[in-house]
């Protein structure tokens, strides 16, 4: 399951998500569209594939990835085709609000369900695998992307991506995807099922996933403190990584350094989560998730107040590495904790509502800041923002316990 996801998860976040950054330039020359109408497009894609992680969520609890994943491959290759022939904008937004459906179907959200539902003791390793093919993407494809255009234009580009898409990801999902461990006559981890009487029941190993004999509900989950200490921790760590992302390269040119030393510092920002979750594995399974989480958050804090007050161009980098190990890692870290909290029962529609509200701070994180900095002149306030939304997280995650709940039958 892992092995398949972490060949398709770069191929769909590098085309789908990465590649739009790269498209941007040449079909603002080509189509004389602003890059303000063209990012436009960009934000609400995120906006309605964070709605629709929770109709997803719902689907994943009842019937699992395979068909889905399947159907949101088969989707994604038709939504590259249409964006290779588009002429208008209005055509322009409904394709990306197609691929906001469409994001929600195939990326992290039911990818993390995946792997919650096939493991728990080794649950961390397998995020970190899975989340480390998806960090190779921009590494694989921004260049891959940048050739192509320069060979064929980007016309031809999107429909030589839409062959990619549809020879690896469709086929991959159909065929190697199943819905739980039971169906390949396991258990989680791989384990083997005991031998046991016909009338005797088989106790599951997650010992989450039930209380009070009842699978925990999402009612019951949203009406629990730790759900929206897990929700704003990790909301106020995003905002910190969008804004960031954003932000990086015009603040460093405005502090005076140059274009191709702004360029190196966003790629070892985004390099270094790599590291960040090739550290998390082994680690995840050993120490208490919380506390991992909590120092992964305070790693982002760390890494910001030195790139707003160091002095030299190599502390900066160090920065960079700092805060991107710390975000990149906090990503697999999610998908552990809500495991772990919640168990896989209702895993997808509990996850799905989480990423909705970590959605808003996405989207709203870098208009929010490019705000901030028109109103104040400067990026001092926006940094000391970002710092404080990151150690809001640290002492977010660091309240946030383990919830003891209860539900009743039906």
């Amino acid at each position: 399951m892992i092995g398949t996801l972490a060949i398709t998860e770069p191929i769909s976040w590098g085309i789908l998500f990465y590649g739009f950054g790269v498209m941007l330039t040449p079909i603002q020359q080509e189509m004389g569209w602003s890059q303000a109408e063209l990012t436009g497009a960009f934000s609400l894609m995120l906006l309605i594939s964070g709605i629709s992680a929770v109709p997803v969520g719902w689907w994943l609890d009842r019937h699992g990835a395979r068909g889905l994943m399947t159907l949101g491959s088969c989707l994604a290759t038709m939504a590259i085709i249409a964006w290779a022939q588009v002429q208008t904008l209005a055509g322009f937004y409904l394709i990306w609000m197609a691929i906001g459906v469409i994001t929600a179907m195939i990326l992290y959200e039911p990818a993390f369900a995946v792997a919650a539902t096939w493991f728990v003791r080794q649950r961390s390793q397998a995020l970190t695998v899975l989340t480390l093919g998806g960090g190779l993407a921009s590494v694989i494809f921004v260049p891959l992307i940048t050739w192509l255009i320069q060979l064929y234009g980007w016309r031809t580009t999107l429909w030589i991506l839409a062959g990619i898409l549809a020879v690896t990801t469709i086929p991959l999902h159909a065929l190697l995807l199943r819905r739980a461990p039971r169906t390949m006559g396991t258990l989680a981890d791989g384990a083997s099922l005991p031998v046991r009487a016909p009338d005797q029941a088989v106790s599951h190993p997650d010992p989450v996933i039930h209380h009070a004999g009842q699978p925990i509900a999402l009612g019951n989950a949203l009406r629990n403190r730790a759900f929206w200490g897990l929700s704003i921790a990790f909301a106020l760590s995003n905002l910190s990584a969008i804004a960031l992302a954003v932000h990086l390269l015009p603040f460093l040119t405005e502090q005076g350094y140059p274009p191709v030393f702004a360029a190196l510092t966003a790629s070892v920002l985004g390099g270094s989560q790599i590291p960040g979750r090739l550290i998390f594995g082994p680690l995840g399974s050993r120490l208490s998730l919380r506390v991992i989480t909590a120092c992964l958050f305070a790693m982002m804090t760390g890494g910001l107040l030195i790139l707003w007050l160091a002095p030299t161009t190599w502390t900066i980098l160090i920065g960079a590495a700092l805060f991107g190990m710390g975000s990149g890692a906090s990503s697999p870290a999610r998908a552990a904790l809500v495991g772990d909290f919640y168990g896989i029962t209702n895993y997808g529609m509990i996850n799905g509502v989480m990423a909705l509200v970590l959605t808003l701070a996405r989207a709203g994180a870098p208009v929010a800041m490019g705000l901030l900095y028109t109103w104040t002149g400067g990026y001092t306030a926006v940094f000391w923002v970002l710092i404080l939304s990151a150690a809001g997280a640290v002492v977010g995650i660091l309240l946030t316990r383990k919830p003891i709940l209860q539900t009743s039958p039906g």
